[in-house]
C-alpha cells in the first residue's frame, strides 16, 4: 500500500523473471502424512487475533502482539473480515460482539468517520462492513457502507484513461489496489440491491483494469499506472493485485454469466500460481512485512471464492485446491508458532515472539478459508 513498493518491487520483478516460463505447476511433492484438523486450527487462529492483538480499552487491532497500539486503518478491514469469517463458520456470539464493537472504536480512531484520504483503504473497509451488515444485519453497517460508496466515486478522473485514483492527494496515480477492491463493492451491492448504477461502475472499473494494467496473454496483473505522473506502467507483482483481479472478474462473472470474465479470473489465479510463487517449495511468495504483509491473505480471500464457484472446470478447482491445502498445511504445521498461534512472513519458518497485525491477518484468512473448504467437503 504505502511504502511497501519501494522496497519490494525490485524482488518482485526478479521473480517474475525467474518464473516467466512455468506453466500449471501442480503441487506433488507434499509427503506430510500428518493429518490437520482444520475447524480447530481456524478456531485457534481467530481466537488468537482477538486474544493477542485486540486493544480492549480503543476497540481496535493493536499493529502487534506485544501491544503496539499503533492505528493502521486499512487493516482493520481484515481483522473484520476475519472476525466475519469466525462468526459465520461458528455462530459464536463473542464474535459478533467484536464486530459491533469494531465499529464504534475504527470509527472513532479514523477520525468519527470512515472516509479516509486513501480510496483503497476506504474501499477494503467498506468491503468489509458490506459482510459485517449482511451477517449482523445491523443498519449502520449499510449505512456507512453506502457513505463510503459515495465518496470512493469521486476518485474517478479520466487520467491515464480513467480508473479511480489511489490517493485524492494524487490524482493521477492509479493502481490495482484503488480500483479493483471498487469494482468488487460495486458488483455485490448490484447483487444485493440492484441499483443499475452499481453495475455500471463495475463493468466500468473492470474494463479500465482489463485494457490498462491487465495482461491477458499471461494473467499478469501490474500495479498500476502513472505512479510517478509519466504515464509509465508499474512492473511490480503482488499477490493481492491477482488477488482482487480475481474477486473483480469472479463477481461480473457471477451476475453476467459472461465466460470471458471467468476465463480472466483463472488466467490470474493461473499467474500467481506459476509466477507468485518460490521456485523451490511452491509457497506463495515472502513479501515482506508491514503493508506487505497482508497481500498473500487477501490473495487467499478471493482465490478461496473462484475454487468455491460451481461452473469452475473441475480439474481447475482440483489443482486450486491442492495448492491452497499444501499452502495451509505448510504454515500450520511448520510455519506457526503454536504457544500464541502467531505467523510470520514466509510460511515455512516459524516468527519469533513478535508478528505484526498485517502478517497475522494472512495467516488467520489462510486457517478461515481451510476451514471454510473443508466444510464444503472440498478439502
Amino acid at each position: 500500500m504505502k511504502n511497501i513498493r519501494c522496497q519490494i518491487g525490485l524482488v518482485a520483478v526478479l521473480l517474475l523473471t525467474l518464473w516467466s516460463c512455468e506453466k500449471n505447476v501442480d503441487i506433488t511433492f507434499d509427503a506430510d502424512n500428518r493429518t490437520v484438523n482444520w475447524t480447530n486450527a481456524a478456531d485457534s487462529s481467530s481466537k488468537a487475533l482477538v486474544n493477542y492483538f485486540w486493544n480492549t480499552q480503543q476497540k481496535y487491532f493493536n499493529n502487534t502482539n506485544t501491544g503496539n497500539t499503533q492505528f493502521n486503518y486499512w487493516p482493520q478491514a481484515h481483522a473484520l473480515d476475519i472476525m466475519v469469517d469466525a462468526y459465520a463458520r461458528t455462530s459464536d456470539q463473542s464474535y459478533l460482539s467484536y464486530i459491533n464493537q469494531w465499529y464504534d472504536g475504527v470509527n472513532a480512531k479514523n477520525g468519527n468517520t470512515f472516509l479516509n484520504t486513501f480510496y483503497d483503504d476506504m474501499e477494503w473497509n467498506a468491503l468489509a462492513m458490506l459482510r459485517a451488515y449482511n451477517a449482523t444485519k445491523d443498519e449502520k453497517f449499510k449505512t456507512a457502507v453506502s457513505t463510503v460508496w459515495t465518496d470512493i466515486q469521486t476518485g474517478w478522473n479520466d487520467i491515464a484513461g480513467g480508473g479511480i485514483c489511489w490517493n485524492k492527494n494524487q490524482t493521477y496515480n492509479k493502481n490495482v489496489p484503488a480500483n479493483a477492491p471498487a469494482c468488487i463493492l460495486a458488483a455485490r451491492l448490484y447483487q444485493q440491491f440492484n441499483n443499475q448504477s452499481d453495475l455500471d461502475w463495475a463493468k466500468k472499473i473492470y474494463d479500465w483494469m482489463k485494457s490498462t494494467v491487465f495482461d491477458a496473454g499471461t494473467g499478469f496483473v501490474c500495479d498500476g499506472i502513472n505512479g510517478n505522473n509519466d504515464g509509465k506502467k508499474s512492473t511490480w507483482s503482488f499477490t493481492y493485485n491477482q488477488g482482487t483481479f480475481i474477486g473483480s472478474a469472479l463477481e461480473l462473472y457471477k451476475i453476467t454469466k459472461e465466460s470471458i470474465y471467468l476465463n480472466d479470473a483463472i488466467k490470474a489465479a493461473d499467474y500467481a500460481l506459476n509466477s507468485n510463487t518460490n521456485s523451490a517449495d511452491r509457497l506463495l511468495k515472502d513479501e515482506g512485512n508491514g503493508d506487505g504483509g497482508l497481500f498473500k491473505g487477501i490473495f487467499v480471500r478471493y482465490f478461496t471464492q473462484l475454487i468455491l464457484l460451481p461452473d469452475l472446470p473441475e480439474a481447475t478447482r482440483t489443482r486450486y485446491i491442492s495448492f491452497l491445502k499444501y499452502n495451509a498445511r505448510t504454515l500450520w504445521l511448520n510455519g506457526t508458532s503454536k504457544a500464541n498461534v502467531l505467523y510470520g512472513t514466509y510460511w515455512k519458518t516459524k516468527p519469533g515472539t513478535e508478528t505484526d497485525l498485517p502478517t497475522e491477518l494472512s495467516g488467520g484468512m489462510l486457517m478461515e478459508a481451510a476451514a471454510l473448504l473443508n466444510n464444503k467437503g472440498l478439502l
